[in-house]
């Protein structure tokens, strides 16, 4: 018999129970719930509706649950629909008649949304730790190859000279964008649907308020039906994983390449490497490939709980259910590619030389020439005109750039830009890709990276 049978003359059909069960997924939600109901039983105590000696055996119940849950000795009952039902069930075989009355006053809607804003909230935070460990990978990877530079690349193609600490740093900077949409997103969610019941709320005299502050909540959500129908903060999570994982296969997509023979900029280590079943000399970057496929899985995930909520009308609808299992495993997933990375970058051997001679490309010096012309006096189209007509000239005789300018009118003006290094020096204007910009930069990502691990550390009180 289920906890909702009493309307009932005969049971739900297998194939609707298959369909219908969420427990199988949704147990992993079990400490959320007990935390969930231990704040209501309290506003249940303020409200009159349960005595000081009924909420001790219902407390007691809940530790006891608790407990089995955390041994893993939890027995599920064949009619447990779902991990709060289980949870109810069990409370009131150990606590009687005052566990039948954990449920007055509240619905599986709001207690199902409250036990998810619960989950989510220690979720983005857990992300967020993660980020930071990534950037600080980052930063510690450029911090072993001091001075290291390479091609920086437009459409793939060599473009201009740049620091390999320059390099880093600017997906470093994108992941502290998706730290700092986590812990906004997290800030939206921390409200509490406690006390909306099923949608209209309830006629018994109860506070929310007292739920919500045991709960660290920040308030109650004003309205009851929004409070059991709203998963806008499902989606605006999913969306920020999803966010984040692209910016995780943009990552693994370079350490494909750079770790290619036709880069040869990197290697990484063997941990972090696999073989091949057939090819003895193979040394594949499947960490970097599966960053790269896992955002796929993310965005899809997001997509299904966009779909699921698009058009359902107020208030709460079993369709809900399904946002569980996307955020579960985008939550998992992300983990995984972010602790996965942190490694690999840990390990990363940057090929100093060979990622030099790259950036070392004399076609690389091409701007340099044109804003030498625009610093003597030269309006910069004219400039760029005059450069790319030398460029022209170059690939048309198979000759050097260098050599062509050489025999210009301009050579004695232009005769230093192709010296070891020039035009990565002259990269020098704030934010960009060379040296003498470098250490202010270094010093706000520093800085950033501060800020944001403070903010994380303040909302878990440490």
């Amino acid at each position: 018999m289920t906890l909702w049978s009493g309307r009932f003359t005969s049971s739900m059909s297998a194939s609707l129970w298959e369909l219908s069960e969420s427990y199988s997924f949704d147990h992993v939600l079990y400490s959320y719930d007990i935390a969930g109901s231990r704040a209501h039983v309290r506003t249940l105590v303020a409200a009159g509706l349960v005595s000081e000696d009924e909420a001790a055996a219902i407390a007691g119940a809940l530790d006891e649950v608790e407990s089995e849950f955390d041994r893993g000795t939890f027995v599920r009952a064949a009619t447990d629909e779902d991990i709060h039902m289980a949870i109810e069930r069990r409370v009131t075989e150990i606590a009687g008649d005052a566990g039948a009355k954990l449920h007055t006053a509240r619905s599986r809607n709001d207690q199902v949304a409250t036990t998810v804003r619960l989950f989510a909230r220690d979720a983005t935070v857990e992300v967020a730790r993660g980020a930071l460990d990534l950037v600080d990978a980052l930063a510690d990877a450029a911090d072993r190859h001091p001075g290291a530079s390479l091609p920086g690349y437009t459409h793939l193609q060599r473009a201009q000279p740049v620091l390999l600490v320059h390099h880093l740093s600017a997906h470093a900077w994108a992941l502290l964008r998706d730290v700092d949409r986590l812990l906004d997103a997290r800030e939206r969610l921390n409200v509490s649907p406690l006390g909306a019941g099923a949608l209209a709320g309830t006629s018994l005299p109860i506070d929310p308020e007292v739920a919500a502050a045991l709960l660290g909540f920040d308030g109650t959500v004003a309205n009851s039906m929004d409070a059991v129908s709203d998963r806008d903060f499902v989606a605006e999570v999913l969306f920020t994983l999803a966010l984040l994982g692209v910016h995780l296969s943009r990552l693994g997509e370079e350490l494909v390449l750079w770790t290619s023979s036709e880069f040869g900029f990197a290697t990484l280590g063997d941990e972090f490497t696999t073989g091949s079943s057939m090819l003895p000399q193979k040394k594949n970057s499947d960490v970097a490939e599966l960053a790269r496929a896992k955002s796929g899985r993310l965005v899809g995930n997001l997509v299904t709980v966009l779909t699921v909520l698009k058009g359902l009308p107020l208030a709460y609808n079993r369709d809900l259910q399904e946002d569980k299992e996307p955020l579960f495993d985008s939550l998992r997933q992300v983990l995984l590619v972010l602790r996965a990375l942190a490694g690999a970058y840990g390990s990363l051997a940057f090929a100093t030389q060979s990622a030099a001679d790259a950036a070392g490309d004399e076609w690389l010096v091409a701007i340099d020439l044109a804003e030498r012309l625009v610093q003597s006096g030269v309006p910069f189209r004219q400039a760029h005109e005059r450069v790319g007509g030398w460029v022209a000239r170059a690939v048309a005789d198979s000759t050097s750039l260098a050599a062509v300018v050489a025999t210009s009118d301009d050579a004695a003006l232009l005769a230093d830009s192709f010296a070891p290094g020039a035009s990565l020096r002259a990269r020098r204007s704030p934010g960009a890709a060379g040296p003498d910009a470098a250490p202010v930069q270094r010093a706000r990502l520093d800085g950033a990276r501060r800020d944001a691990a403070a903010r994380v550390a303040d909302l878990v009180g440490e």
